[in-house]
């Protein structure tokens, strides 16, 4: 699988320190990580209406855009990219109703 994400990450994290006024994600982090989530959850709900309205070239773009916004949000949140891999290869093999029982 390609590691476009990783890079992705990787860039989000190099604009963390840029002039929000001439980087789109500098600024999205600026503004902390309420903002972030907020710019995260309007995507995903575009996202959503596209899948119900089976837009898929729509769909393809929304969810390009809720990956990055996801990747925002995380870095507005201090929680790393490879954080997240982690916990899935920890959940991989697991049915999600066993993984769910386990939660605390």
């Amino acid at each position: 699988m390609s590691d476009v994400l990783a890079r992705l990450a990787a860039t989000i994290a190099a604009r963390a320190e840029a002039d929000p006024s001439t980087s789109h994600t500098a600024k999205l982090l600026s503004k902390g990580v309420g903002k972030c989530a907020e710019k995260f959850g309007e995507e995903a709900v575009e996202a959503i209406i596209a899948a119900a309205e089976r837009d898929r070239t729509n769909l393809t773009y929304e969810a390009a855009d809720v990956l990055y916004h996801l990747l925002v949000m995380l870095r507005a949140g201090g929680v790393e990219w490879t954080e997240v891999l982690t916990e899935l290869e920890r959940r991989e093999g697991v049915s999600g109703i066993a993984e769910k029982a386990a939660r605390p």
